[in-house]
């Protein structure tokens, strides 16, 4: 039976680190009087069974309470959905994940649950685009997964994985990241890539790779995702000391400003060749696609509840 059409559909992805935020997002619910149905994932694959759930159950505004790995899995579940179905619903995020990359973006900070309900009772929405990267898997299947922040190559991919890891088990974000540096020095540095983008034509060892619609964390700090575009950003060789010196201007928003880094806007990314190099979308690494692969933009496809 379908629900109301103010009634949201809240599906909460529990962070082990924060056992009480489902209760303190439900008083602030109830506080602003806001109507509401509570679900609760417990793995990737519940979420897309419960956000199928709320959709079908003909729930418009659906609240995600989780990290950008827990918004690419709602936001794929609805593209599965026809058009018409998905341009009656409106997506919003609570970040409450290990990864807040694109919550971020828009000033939904963490902990500040107040402000995010606020903004998200104003249902002020946006259009906003989404990355899709089509490709082959190992059983040779012709797959396609969407993001709305990005896809890292290489290294990157390499970092966020082992970083995700890391703060599962140590809790805090600041000690994974150092630990996940650390166990960086073990793994491979190059890739070799044959890309093409644009004009261009890049075929020799690459580091890593990001194709963003969104901030990319950090390796795109120009890329929006509204102008039907994408940004990248290639990394070449760089030394050891460079290396840190690169992760130190992605920390602190600099990125670009390291000399082994190239940037380019675009709308496809084909990816002819790149052996032995990790994928990773919205911060969950999707593995190594057998052979070669595209990254194109489908603009304002989704429906995005924004700050006022």
């Amino acid at each position: 039976m379908a629900v109301e059409k103010e009634r949201w559909g809240i599906l909460y992805c529990p962070n082990r680190r924060n056992q009480k935020q489902r209760e303190k997002i439900q008083r602030v619910l109830d506080e602003r009087k806001v109507e509401y149905d509570f679900v609760q994932s417990e793995s990737s694959d519940s979420v897309e069974r419960l956000m199928t759930m709320l959709i079908h159950n003909g729930y418009k505004t659906i609240i995600v309470v989780g990290g950008d790995s827990a918004l690419n899995d709602a936001v794929n579940c609805l593209m599965k959905e026809e058009k018409q179905v998905r341009d009656e619903i409106s997506l919003g995020v609570i970040p409450n994940g290990v990864l807040n990359d694109f919550a971020r973006y828009w000033d939904f900070k963490e902990g500040n649950v107040e402000q995010t309900v606020d903004w998200l009772v104003k249902h002020r929405v946006r259009k906003v685009d989404l990355g899709v990267i089509r490709y082959t898997n190992k059983k040779g299947d012709q797959c396609h997964r969407y993001f709305l922040n990005c896809v890292n190559v290489g290294l990157i991919a390499d970092v966020m994985n082992l970083r995700r890891q890391t703060r599962s088990l140590l809790g805090s974000r600041t000690l994974s990241f150092i630990v996940s540096l650390f166990l960086m020095i073990f793994h491979r540095m190059e890739y070799k890539m044959h890309v093409k983008i644009n004009s261009s034509t890049v075929d020799r060892k690459v580091m890593t790779m990001c194709v963003s619609s969104g901030p990319g964390y950090g390796q795109t700090p120009s890329a929006v995702p509204y102008n039907g575009m994408l940004d990248v950003s290639l990394v070449y060789h760089a030394e050891v000391l460079q290396v840190f010196a690169g992760l130190w201007l992605l920390i602190t928003g600099r990125f670009l400003n390291h000399r082994s880094v190239h940037p380019y806007r675009t709308r496809l990314v084909e990816v002819v060749e790149a052996k032995h190099a990790l994928v990773g979308v919205d911060g969950r690494l999707l593995g190594t696609p057998v052979g070669s692969y595209r990254i194109s933009v489908e603009q304002e496809v989704i429906n995005f509840l924004i700050p006022d």
